[in-house]
């Protein structure tokens, strides 16, 4: 552990405001962070929380950064996330293992985070000489219209404990070669990897001679959340949670006329029809349900499957629950590591309850794992998609499976719920996939044929509709809402026509 924290920075105790290498907050008195391993319960090191001055001083650095930003030509920025991409690179091993010891996904998924990283830093290069505007034929003789998008100013960001460091990178790469200012607040859960990220920005940043690009505030949502969503220097906030928060956070940046990126709550499920290639099936749902014990907001939270195939499926899925290995997350034989901590055993616990009120049966699992660490049993659940419980996202290993009988009501069933992330179908039927990426199909905003429905691909946008927010961010035009937009017309004539042919003529 020792190894992992000192070649990223980490000491026992750290501050929690950062603008740049040398300019850390010294606040000892706003509170205590321990950073808590999910793996056995013992803190790994400590935070001091950020005060509202240290808060106040971020902003205006970053606002001062801006000023200076915006003028660096947009591949120039780029080459600057080149080199983040690059030191990512260097430390992916070890950002990789402080993934898994803080939060408690497996090695592999935190060396793949840090590789999406990695990946939206390449995306971003590119995009740096691709932020197109347009150019438009205007009713005025000799004028022409264009657009053009100009950077927005400092982007707010508030990621979640899922994935403590990729979210950061998907919001921050972009913002950067749009020529704009990153503010993160990181979870409160995993506040390690946060000021791991820093510590590589002030690296990458005093390399090549520039600071206050990248910034972080770690502090009391009460105090420092509250102050970011209200505050009017920071025109873009892009929040990465629970549907609850994300409706708070709408709201009052709503209320003062910003603009958001939500990306909230999933519920997500896979549609298993008469044709699907059972093979293919049972690895795609394993993953996507076990992967991350069930903490991923596109974790495969149902199964709709064909009536005929239903009790084949269960009994092959048992078999596959079965042989899932459960423990330390940092060993390379381990699939599934512990949930982040007491709270999410004791929701996991709770909506098994629910479920068994509601009439529904555990299949398999349904157990808290005795010994040290947040660990419990990956579960599969009876039940119908009309139960409370299943029309809610639990942060956690349970699996609800429901039969059909034609693919009317297996759409119905699949969009019978108020959130809207992602989704798949298994089927070698044209017509259903077809069908079920059409209008009348899928109503969230990833919908996948044979293949599950965890993770997301750099390059398309990732987001959903409903519950989920309506958020894009990563891929493809995403970067459209880190810039402010402008429409230009040029006059090139010595006449001055008026739009709609109106005449105003006066005497000059």
């Amino acid at each position: 552990m020792k190894e992992i924290l000192n070649s990223l920075g980490i000491k026992e105790n750290n501050f929690g405001a950062g603008v740049g290498a040398g300019n850390w907050s010294t606040t000892t008195d706003a509170g205590v962070l321990n950073s808590v391993s999910p793996a056995n319960g013992e803190v790994i090191a400590n935070v001091y929380q950020c005060s509202e001055s240290d808060y106040d001083n971020v902003i205006v650095e970053s606002q001062k950064a801006f000023e200076e930003w915006r003028m660096v030509p947009a591949p120039i920025r780029g080459q600057l996330v080149r080199e983040m991409g690059e030191e990512l690179r260097r430390k992916k091993d070890m950002l990789g293992s402080l993934v898994a010891l803080e939060m408690g996904k497996i090695k592999a998924e935190g060396d793949g985070e840090v590789q999406e990283m990695i990946d939206i830093a390449d995306f971003a290069v590119g995009l740096s000489r691709q932020l197109y505007g347009l150019t438009m034929h205007s009713e005025r003789v000799k004028h022409r219209m264009y657009e053009q998008y100009h950077p927005l100013g400092i982007v707010g960001v508030i990621s979640a404990f899922n994935f403590p460091v990729a979210v950061w990178a998907w919001n921050a790469f972009l913002a950067a070669v749009c020529g704009d200012i990153t503010v993160w607040k990181p979870s409160s859960k995993a506040p390690l990897c946060g000021i791991a990220i820093q510590n590589i920005c002030n690296e990458v940043l005093q390399r090549e001679g520039y600071k206050g690009i990248f910034s972080l505030i770690i502090g009391r949502g009460s105090t420092i959340g509250e102050r970011l969503i209200n505050d009017k220097r920071v025109p873009l906030i892009s929040a990465t949670g629970s549907t609850r928060m994300g409706k708070r956070i709408g709201g009052v940046v709503g209320e003062r006329l910003g603009k958001t990126i939500l990306e909230l709550g999933g519920n997500n499920a896979i549609i298993v029809d008469e044709t699907a290639k059972m093979d293919m099936v049972v690895p795609a749902i394993l993953f996507g349900a076990v992967g991350t014990a069930g903490q991923r907001c596109t974790s495969t939270r149902r199964i709709i499957v064909h009536s005929s195939l239903y009790d084949g499926l269960v009994e092959k899925l048992t078999k596959a629950y079965a042989q899932v290995k459960i423990g330390d997350p940092l060993d390379e034989s381990t699939l599934m590591g512990p949930l982040i901590d007491q709270g999410a055993v004791d929701d996991y616990l709770s909506a098994l309850e629910k479920v068994k009120q509601e009439g529904g049966e555990i299949l398999c699992g349904g157990e808290v794992v005795a010994g040290d660490g947040f660990y419990v049993l990956p579960t599969i659940v009876k039940a119908e998609n009309s139960y409370k419980i299943v029309q809610e996202e639990t942060f956690a290993p349970i699996l609800y499976i429901i039969p059909y009988d034609n693919l009317d009501e297996a759409i119905q069933l699949h969009n019978g719920v108020p959130q809207g992330l992602s989704s798949a179908i298994f089927t070698t039927n044209v017509l259903n996939s077809e069908t079920f990426l059409s209008h009348e199909g899928s109503d969230c905003g990833i919908a996948n044929v044979n293949i599950g429905t965890s993770g997301a691909e750099i390059g398309g946008a990732f987001g959903g509709e409903k519950d989920t927010g309506g958020g894009r961010e990563s891929g493809s035009d995403a970067w459209k809402v880190y810039m402010r937009r402008q429409t230009n017309t040029m006059n090139w004539s010595t006449e001055l026509p008026l739009a709609q042919g109106i005449k105003f003529d006066v005497e000059v």
